[in-house]
């Protein structure tokens, strides 16, 4: 459902007071999440004494705790989590050692995933890379192959973790790589990881890194990424070209609320309400929900369920139909493939039919 023009250009305003911290909700917040996260931890090493088997549930809980920190981090770099930048940049830099997304080198990413998210010219920094149904078409096998490999569920949730927040977020790549301050958080996150690791081990020994710490991560990371992908990739998202594309549509219809049960909503720090946090990156995690309720506009947004969003990640949505004007799926271009031989066709639809 789209909202009024009218109604989009007032939505700053109403959004705006939405925007200061509140110190001790702030202060609260790290407590009660850094406390279960590590006493969960520690329960975790003596669990795994008894049988490594113990430590799933433990591990699974810390996970979610640590997709918590992550919001820290995550609102941190959006200045929402404190008024204070200097307060801001030491959480968010403590949260990265444990998070393992080097804080400012992200930071910047994320500015620009906000900056263009739902923009068809402006694709592949910060976002999960989509692909139009001409691109795909016109593309060389290879490289329908590749597609096809990174937008698999199982490379996505099963690979994913490990290749992108332990391996990728390791080495400064692209713009981490030409700007200095970027380069410097990927290697001071690095060295404060690589301490924390020795922690561990002089405290709990190495059977604690296999058993603990990398299931926890895991985790983590599985459940980051589910979350980040169902919230832009469901079939009716919106995508735009420059110069029609609109910033407050882009938040509005681009990104979905998440509508999650109040024990995982509470885990994982409203992130559900991610279209609100798009309109307004300011507004801290825990005035998300006040600003949802108390907003009518916002209630227009698109609603998954958890049943929806698990349907999502597995559904063969992976190209954008700029005729039809929503997400398509593998399935539904192959009887355009079958058509040519080579690159370079006329503009299709799913339907079948080319652009004249």
């Amino acid at each position: 459902m789209q909202a009024k023009s009218n109604d989009l250009k007032q939505l700053g305003a109403q959004l705006k007071p939405y925007t200061r911290p509140i110190t001790w909700r702030s202060l609260l917040q790290i407590t009660n999440t850094y406390i279960p996260f590590f006493t969960l931890f520690y329960l975790s090493v003596q669990a795994s004494h008894a049988h490594w088997a113990f430590t799933i549930p433990l591990n699974v809980l810390a996970g979610l705790f640590l997709v918590r920190i992550f919001i820290i981090q995550h609102d941190a770099g959006h200045g929402s989590f404190f008024p204070k930048r200097m307060w801001n940049t030491c959480v968010g830099f403590i949260s990265s050692i444990l998070t393992m997304v080097p804080y400012a080198a992200w930071q910047y990413t994320h500015a620009l995933h906000h900056s263009t998210s739902s923009n068809l010219d402006k694709r592949g920094v910060g976002d999960v890379y989509t692909m139009t149904v001409d691109e795909y078409v016109n593309a060389t096998r290879w490289q329908r192959l590749r597609y096809r490999v990174f937008r698999n569920p199982l490379a996505m949730y099963l690979i994913g973790p490990f290749l992108v927040f332990m391996l990728g977020y390791r080495i400064p790549m692209g713009t981490a790589r030409q700007k200095p301050p970027l380069f410097r958080s990927v290697m001071y996150t690095n060295v404060g990881i690589a301490l924390y690791l020795v922690a561990i081990v002089a405290l709990f020994g190495w059977n604690a890194l296999w058993t603990v710490y990398l299931p926890i991560q895991y985790v983590a990371s599985a459940v980051g990424l589910f979350l980040f992908y169902v919230q832009h990739q469901f079939e009716d998202t919106y995508w735009e070209r420059d110069p029609r594309w609109e910033f407050l549509r882009a938040g509005l219809e681009g990104a979905s609320y998440l509508r999650l049960p109040r024990v995982l909503q509470w885990l994982t720090g409203n992130i559900g309400f991610h279209h609100v946090h798009h309109l307004a990156p300011r507004i801290p995690n825990y005035l998300l929900e006040k600003a949802y309720r108390e907003i009518p506009i916002l209630q227009m947004a698109p609603t998954l369920s958890l049943r929806d969003a698990v349907k999502v990640a597995f559904a063969d949505l992976h190209l954008y139909d700029e005729e039809r004007r929503h997400l398509v799926g593998f399935r539904d271009v192959a009887p355009l493939l079958k058509q040519t031989n080579g690159p370079q066709l006329p503009t299709h639809s799913v339907n079948g039919a080319a652009s004249q």
